[in-house]
């Protein structure tokens, strides 16, 4: 895992599947966190693109690798399991994952529920 964007001086931490869901953009004076690959991604520097229960809304709060994979907006497919996708979803995947960790600080992982953590 790259940490390129981390915040300088942060500290990254472990979430649980629990504790992310209650970054869902659905209490404004929290920040807004969403996963990819077990990698928790700090998106709030674009709030507005995440709001709550619709559109790119539905990854706020959880690991949205599948979804991202197959171009999904729907919070059924927001699971971290992706390591059986085909080639193809992998690779929309992992350009998700290239884009977020370019534009957003990285501030922890998911350590429950999640053994597909990236590489």
């Amino acid at each position: 895992m790259s940490t390129s964007n981390s915040t300088a001086g942060a500290d990254q931490r472990n979430f649980t599947k629990a504790e992310l869901a209650h970054f869902d953009n659905s209490d404004e004076s929290k920040p807004v966190y969403l996963a990819i690959k077990g990698i928790v991604f700090d998106v709030s520097s674009n709030r507005s693109m995440y709001p709550h229960g619709s559109g790119y809304g539905v990854f706020a709060g959880k690991d949205a690798s599948r979804a991202l994979a197959k171009s999904l907006l729907n919070k059924e497919n927001c699971v971290p399991q992706w390591k059986d996708l085909p080639a193809d979803e992998l690779k929309v995947l992992n350009d998700w994952f290239a884009f977020y960790e370019k534009k957003y600080p990285v501030v922890g992982r998911i350590i429950d529920g999640s053994s597909e953590l990236a590489d």
